[in-house]
């Protein structure tokens, strides 16, 4: 179901970004802030961080029920299938959560530098489920930067940064180019993997929390010798280029922590063989 304008996808196309986008009431996206500050708060499921499981807040929809319905959520699909067609994967997830007086910040980057995937057409949904705005430290994005192809990147240490090198495009950004991604819960921005974007640290009252989701049509590929796990979502992969991650069956399943455990160690192998996915986020 087609539901971004025609000038939404022209906006999208040429300035390598849309926002905003309603695909769910305040109310929906407060049951999901909800679940997401059950299942990935500091101080949830102490017991399996230390057997060694990852991060929660990667690739949650592995994980949790919840957030295999996000993912999958049918107006985020429709969204992203009128931008790279009906055959779609989830390649990665990552929540971003910066709590009230936070200096963590996300310098500028590119998405695409460190995914390891061609052609460029993934496209990150990212999801609001809290207030993101200038107070509480949105997204900004530089407009027709995505046309510009891959730039370098060079490591920044900083602790404040979220990336996990501190890793920042080489290139003096004009700031004042850049574009606010104001946000209200329940809706979405969509930008492509090329385009040069920021966040700054949350000086406002309330968490911003917001789950980036990248999407792939099933034809892309990863450029590197490991092969690598997605989910498909929505249509067919009739390519196969990565092994097919599966939907949990409940909420940190035994099955559900193994396959996320298993996707996290590929992950990594890849990083040590492709330069450019050494620091992903």
């Amino acid at each position: 179901m087609k539901i971004l304008t025609e000038d939404a996808v022209r906006h999208y196309k040429e300035e390598g970004f849309h926002f905003p986008e309603r695909v769910m009431s305040a109310e929906d996206a407060l049951w999901y802030r909800r679940e997401v500050e059950r299942t990935c708060s500091a101080s949830a499921n102490p017991a399996e961080a230390r057997k060694g499981t990852i991060s929660y807040r990667v690739k949650p929809y592995l994980l949790f029920e919840w957030a295999a319905e996000l993912v999958r959520h049918p107006r985020v699909l429709d969204a992203v299938e009128d931008l790279i067609g009906p055959d779609i994967l989830v390649f990665h997830t990552t929540m971003w959560w910066k709590t009230p007086g936070s200096s963590n910040r996300v310098p500028w980057h590119q998405d695409g530098t460190y995914f390891g995937l061609a052609p460029f057409e993934h496209v990150t949904a990212w999801v609001a489920l809290s207030p993101s705005n200038l107070e509480t430290g949105c997204v900004r994005i530089v407009p027709r930067t995505h046309g510009d192809g891959q730039l370098p990147h060079a490591d920044v240490p900083d602790p404040d940064l979220m990336l996990s090198r501190g890793q920042t495009v080489v290139l003096n950004v004009d700031e004042s180019k850049a574009v606010p991604v104001i946000l209200s819960p329940g809706e979405i921005s969509l930008h492509h993997t090329m385009a040069i974007h920021a966040s700054d640290p949350n000086t406002g009252t309330d968490d911003r929390i917001g789950i980036g989701i990248s999407y792939i049509p099933a034809h892309v590929r990863h450029v590197g010798p490991t092969r690598l796990t997605a989910s498909l979502v929505r249509g067919e992969d009739r390519y196969g280029h990565f092994d097919l991650e599966p939907r949990p069956l409940s909420d940190l399943h035994p099955d559900a922590v193994a396959a996320h455990r298993k996707s996290d160690a590929r992950f990594w192998e890849a990083s040590r063989s492709i330069p450019e996915m050494a620091g992903i986020h």
